[in-house]
């Protein structure tokens, strides 16, 4: 990709800074003031901010971070061997127990759940880049384990924020009058209007704020980012972590952040969950406040009291400078030596909360 970018700069280099800010670190300013969520404490000005963290690292600047993506050689970001993905039928999923809460690894962050017997998704991303282009930007490694024509009937969909490998712009426009409920933070109603979603069924979220559909309570949290998706519109809408309570199991969802009081908060709140989807990758010294390394992310799971830490956002799309593999590598060492029960599913795999399983580090021997 990067030798890629090297000869094609000139024909598009801005839009593809845009493309790059969005996804790694956020190099755009703001312009203007569309919508006011002044009701808000998230919302100061045009904007949505962090928390205050005095032990937070700066960022390096948008300039250094786009300099090193175009000039700065990566080793081993990409997966030579094929990623090993364990294709669904739709079989496959009616046979899975109606009484128990499932998660399905689509890929990176992109989860279905099958939540007593109703399904929902999370962070769906479908197309074969994480980008505002088609010819250009992060690639997937692999192919979903299912297609979109072959999902199951969506009750609800969670987004975290709106960045491209979170936000898919194809797959929220197949999925726009498929599902019954979006959840979202705040600002995102409007992406997801223009995407063809009709607006009744977008309920949008604060932090602490939650909502309930079909059984399930869903309660945005605070988490550490940032949001945009063009050059322009740096943190006009709001990203989150979520808690999903499906009967008497909690799931937590960390969506993108770095590492903050808050996760400490979150478990207090709510007394631990039995998983917590937990950000795993393109964590990188220029950006140390909006990703978290692997002893973060092991960190962050405990402070939330979990009972199964389940790595995400990784073994997908290569959006930074370490191995594709180290965040698996690191996090399962980790755990190993914490005595942490680890949850590293092949891609396709079903975990059924509450149920016991092995795990394997499947990645390993792959180059």
């Amino acid at each position: 990709m990067i030798s890629f970018l090297k000869r094609r700069l000139r024909g598009y280099g801005t839009s593809l800074f845009a493309a790059s800010c969005a996804l790694v670190a956020g190099c755009a300013s703001n312009s203007g003031c569309e919508a006011r969520y002044d009701a808000s404490p998230q919302f100061k000005g045009c904007s949505f901010q962090n928390p205050p963290n005095p032990d937070v690292l700066p960022s390096a600047s948008g300039w250094r971070i786009w300099s090193r993506f175009i000039v700065g050689d990566k080793v081993g970001t990409v997966p030579v061997d094929p990623i090993p993905v364990r294709m669904l039928a739709t079989a496959d999923l009616e046979a899975l127990d109606p009484k128990a809460n499932h998660v399905v690894r689509l890929g990176h962050s992109s989860h279905l759940l099958k939540l007593r017997g109703k399904y929902w998704l999370i962070d769906p991303v479908f197309s074969e880049r994480a980008s505002p282009f088609t010819f250009v930007g992060p690639k997937r490694f692999h192919k979903p384990p299912l297609t979109l024509e072959q999902l199951p009937p969506i009750e609800g969909l969670i987004l975290s924020h709106d960045h491209y490998d979170h936000l898919d712009v194809a797959t929220i426009e197949y999925l726009a009058l498929r599902v019954q409920r979006y959840f979202v933070p705040l600002g995102v109603r409007a992406r997801l209007v223009a995407m063809g979603v009709p607006a009744e069924r977008v309920t949008e979220l604060d932090w602490w704020q939650g909502g309930e559909h079909d059984g399930v309570k869903l309660t945005a949290t605070p988490a550490q980012h940032f949001s945009g998706r063009t050059l322009t519109d740096r943190d006009r809408t709001l990203w989150a972590s979520w808690v999903v309570q499906s009967g008497e199991q909690r799931i937590f969802y960390s969506g993108d952040s770095g590492y903050f009081a808050g996760f400490k908060q979150i478990g207090e709140r709510f007394g631990g969950f039995d998983l917590a989807l937990m950000e795993n990758g393109a964590y990188d010294a220029y950006w140390p406040a909006v990703h978290m390394t692997p002893e973060q992310s092991v960190q962050a799971f405990e402070d939330l009291r979990g009972k199964v830490l389940y790595s995400v956002h990784n073994s997908t799309f290569d959006l930074a400078f370490h191995t594709w593999h180290d965040p698996l590598d690191r996090i399962a060492d980790l755990s190993q030596a914490k005595k942490i029960e680890l949850a590293t599913p092949v891609i396709g795999e079903v975990l059924t909360v509450g149920k016991a399983r092995t795990n394997e580090r499947w990645w390993q021997g792959l180059r």
